[in-house]
């Protein structure tokens, strides 16, 4: 008995991709974030300039715009076709000219505004002014972490790691005991330009 041959299983057709959703109002993707961000860092170097108390949602808000700006992103390297594909499947972005700027001109605005602004201040001496110090410090410390990279001198990640771990653990230590308001407000800006240092630089 010769046995039926087995039929050739159906070739299933690639999936159909959903259309990638455009961009909002039509803009180059990251415009949005751009605008959000240049009217966050506005609203608090005006604070800054005016000498008026930058409240504490600005401050955190500044923050996480910034951290998207100056983060370091690390992705696995692939070819422009692989890439380009991903980005028409709708599975990443690419934000190369928000605002129909130049790629860059956002990072560059938010540097040069802040260092203006500590211009500004030095020549006015109202740089030491607990506020100003507090804030443009924490940024500052975010750029240099962002921009400056040591990767030649051996031991410079352990001894990074060390330094941002044991001041962040020390204030830790304070607020966990019920001491936090002991901890003097400079002390808690250092720490967090430690940290926002820390993860900058990565």
């Amino acid at each position: 008995m010769v046995p039926s041959p087995i039929p050739p299983s159906p070739i299933s057709p690639p999936p159909i991709s959903p259309p990638p959703i455009p961009p909002p109002l039509g803009l180059p993707r990251g415009s949005i974030r751009a605008i959000l961000t240049l009217l966050i860092v506005a609203v608090v170097i005006s604070q800054l300039v005016r000498g008026r108390e930058v409240e504490l949602l600005w401050t955190e808000t500044l923050m996480i715009a910034m951290a998207h700006y100056f983060a370091s992103r690390r992705f696995i390297r692939l070819p422009p076709e692989v890439i380009q594909r991903l980005v028409d499947e709708g599975y990443i972005e690419l934000e190369a000219r928000p605002l129909y700027l130049p790629s860059y001109s956002i990072r560059v605005i938010l540097i040069a505004a802040f260092a203006s602004v500590a211009v500004y201040l030095l020549l006015h001496r109202r740089i030491l002014e607990p506020q100003a110090l507090s804030i443009l410090g924490v940024v500052f410390a975010y750029f240099c972490g962002n921009i400056v990279r040591v990767r030649a001198v051996r031991g410079w990640e352990d001894i990074k790691a060390l330094v941002v771990v044991g001041v962040l653990a020390l204030a830790a230590a304070a607020y966990l005991l019920d001491f936090g308001a002991w901890v003097p407000r400079p002390l808690q800006a250092a720490t967090l330009g430690f940290v926002l240092f820390y993860f900058g630089s990565r």
